[in-house]
């Protein structure tokens, strides 16, 4: 396992140069360039698809100048609707993705990937807080069950600032 700083968005297109606009839409993408992992944005026109050294990508959308900042909801609370969803194997797809979002927030350290009996690919995940290891099912959910999720998690964890 390797870890490495992504950066902060640009906030203008890597390939046009032109700055994003309030409310804008853009994509994100980290490429491996030698030993570092290098972040670029571009707007949606620009945007053509991940090159073959991407590590990840993403879309995002450029936020408007006075809105509200977005809190996630505490660390106890998504190790807890984590907790929950182990016993749900229709859930598997979003416990796999909230264990990633925990893995980025450092609520859980990755430790190693194993296989289970079936042959399955397993995140195998350490907290700290609790000193408790998981172990996830690693799942890709097509591009539509993906942004189901996404409407869920975002709607259980996130909530405006006070």
């Amino acid at each position: 396992m390797f870890e490495f700083d992504i950066q902060r968005c640009a906030r203008r297109c890597a390939k046009t140069e032109r700055e994003f606009r309030p409310g804008e839409i853009f994509h994100s993408v980290l490429v491996s360039e030698g030993s570092a992992v290098v972040r670029y944005d571009y707007s949606q026109e620009a945007w053509e698809q991940p090159p073959e050294n991407a590590v990840g990508w993403w879309k995002c959308q450029m936020p408007e100048p006075n809105a509200k900042k977005v809190n996630w909801a505490p660390n106890d609370v998504m190790l807890h609707y984590f907790e929950e969803l182990e016993g749900d194997p229709t859930r598997a797809d979003v416990r796999y993705v909230l264990a990633l979002l925990m893995v980025r927030r450092r609520i859980v350290r990755l430790e190693d990937t194993d296989t289970d009996e079936a042959g399955n690919e397993q995140l195998v995940l350490y907290c700290p807080k609790n000193e408790t290891d998981y172990k996830v099912m690693v799942s890709d959910p097509s591009p539509e069950r993906a942004a189901e999720i996404q409407n869920e998690l975002n709607k259980l964890l996130y909530t405006d600032a006070a």
